[in-house]
């Protein structure tokens, strides 16, 4: 079968044709504030800002923690990102004291849009998409870049200034404040972040996969110490091509992500899993970032309940889906756990009410995770058996395709 990361590669280059803003070699205009830095040749590795060709009050284009809540469309988040315009230049990641990295991390800690002079080498071009961060516009070599002074945010300030606090305990404290994760990530991506001789440039991908583990590692911590949850409950929410399902089990920790991508491209119904017992992972997950996104996410909801729970996320992305990264699913999964829960009798229940919402047949996340099949077979003889079940009337149409 083939991989995800082929998969969404190939998703990736067939939605590869949109066009961006038409961008000469200088720009004025406002960053939201927003900075990329990239992962390529790493510990040598291109960064910059990005900046929109308009003036004001540009926040909205880079805070994915507003798209999902605001119900905006995927066309309308597509026509924000698009519209920055990223700037590269050389910088070794260790090197954090040179005056560009110091105008990149007065862009992360801004308190608002920062209004911003570029000069290219060359027209920017291209447009950026990728399953693990937001989309972007047109990218050039950065032969010049001025800043009007921003007004830093003052829990990020205190944060920078206090360079005997390790960056996973800044994290937290950041995230206690209720600062946007992306506020957090990117100030955590440009140095400003953890001990004075530990500060160093992280690539985008990794900042985001990393804030969401500290995150989510010190949420379970907590969580582990909760009274479990003593009934099966569901949460459920669609948007952007896709659907999620939140099932909350009546166990100890255990964690399982599946998600399936249906007709997205043409015929093809894939399905990908990743899960975790009572511990972490010590291992990077295999169907990538969304995995910890995700699993940040339901943390953050248990947390706030004081309730310790098995945790299966069901995710399918249909005909329309364009890969934005992993906001999407964080932001969506958010926003399922904010949705009243349906209470169910049994893990049989559940399932069958979840056939009749999703479009795969649900045999098809059941023999793709590794969980899910492990609760059904404690409860069911056979998982043929249950298969039965679910092709009864009224049980939704679980049969193979």
């Amino acid at each position: 079968m083939i991989g995800k990361g082929e998969y969404l590669n190939r998703l990736t280059a067939a939605t590869s044709q949109m066009r961006s803003e038409v961008i000469g070699t200088d720009l004025s205009g406002s960053s939201p504030p927003s900075v990329f830095v990239g992962r390529a040749n790493y510990p040598k590795v291109f960064a910059g800002p990005m900046i929109a060709p308009v003036h004001g009050d540009t926040s909205v284009m880079d805070r994915p923690e507003s798209w999902i809540s605001g119900a905006l469309t995927q066309e309308e988040i597509i026509r924000y990102r698009l519209g920055l315009v990223r700037g590269i230049h050389p910088v070794h990641v260790h090197t954090t004291g040179t005056r560009f990295v110091e105008q990149l991390q007065e862009i992360a800690l801004a308190d608002a849009s920062v209004e911003s002079e570029a000069q290219f080498t060359t027209a920017p071009t291209g447009i950026s998409l990728s399953e693990e961060h937001t989309p972007f516009g047109p990218s050039a070599p950065l032969e010049h870049l001025t800043l009007e002074p921003p007004r830093w945010n003052r829990d990020l300030e205190r944060i920078y200034y206090d360079t005997d606090l390790g960056a996973s305990e800044a994290v937290m404290m950041l995230h206690e404040t209720g600062l946007p994760f992306s506020t957090v990530e990117k100030a955590f991506s440009v140095g400003v972040m953890g001990t004075k001789r530990k500060r160093c440039l992280v690539p985008t991908r990794w900042s985001i996969t990393a804030c969401d583990s500290i995150i989510a590692n010190n949420l379970l911590t907590r969580v582990k110490k909760c009274p479990v949850l003593d009934t099966w409950r569901v949460h459920e929410y669609s948007s952007l091509h896709n659907r999620y399902a939140v099932i909350l089990m009546p166990t100890g920790w255990q964690y399982e992500w599946t998600e399936a991508f249906v007709r997205v491209l043409g015929n093809e119904e894939l399905v990908f899993s990743d899960y975790e017992g009572h511990m972490s992972k010590s291992t990077y997950s295999s169907v990538g970032g969304c995995y910890y996104s995700c699993k940040m996410a339901v943390l953050e909801a248990l947390a706030r309940e004081q309730r310790q729970a098995g945790v299966i996320v069901l995710r399918e992305a249909t005909s329309g889906y364009i890969p934005m990264g992993v906001f999407n699913v964080r932001e969506n999964v958010r926003q399922a756990m904010r949705e009243p829960g349906l209470l169910c009798e049994s893990i049989s229940e559940l399932v069958t009410h979840l056939s009749e919402t999703f479009t795969l047949p649900m045999m098809k996340f059941i023999r793709e995770g590794t969980i899910l099949p492990d609760m059904l077979r404690e409860r069911q003889t056979t998982l043929s058996e249950f298969s039965r079940t679910l092709s009864r009337p009224g049980s939704g149409d679980l049969q193979e395709r």
